[in-house]
């Protein structure tokens, strides 16, 4: 499974001071079945800890999902500021995700090139 975030993903977990290890735990329960939201088409919504608190007060990923393939963070917020996204931002993501779960290898090495993208690190532990 190859996990990539979004150029504007990539600031918002840097603001937040989300780490790697928790988009790969997120995407590793996806995996697992275990998913906070399904809206369908690839689009899933994952909870994300607060540092050092649980969930449910925490962070909301929207993420385009391939079961065993490949997973794109394209959008975070936190519990506080918005309850969901709405039904316009549903249908955008589900656009996108058409689109990016499945391009070529080749397609997605240009939007990484190119900074669109960067793939997710995930170490062993994290894995496991």
């Amino acid at each position: 499974m190859k996990i990539y975030k979004s150029k504007w993903f990539v600031r918002f977990a840097r603001k937040e001071r989300i780490p790697d290890a928790k988009l790969c735990e997120a995407v590793q329960n996806a995996e697992k079945g275990v998913i906070d939201a399904d809206y369908g088409d690839g689009l899933i919504k994952q909870r994300i800890a607060r540092p050092g608190e649980g969930k449910s007060g925490g962070y909301r990923s929207i993420i385009l999902f391939k079961k065993g393939e490949r997973s794109f963070f394209v959008y975070g917020f936190a519990k506080s500021d918005r309850d969901n996204i709405d039904e316009s931002d549903e249908r955008d993501f589900k656009d996108l995700a058409k689109v990016l779960l499945d391009t070529s290898d080749e397609q997605l090495a240009d939007l990484i090139e190119a900074g669109k993208y960067q793939e997710v690190q995930c170490d062993e532990q994290a894995e496991g």
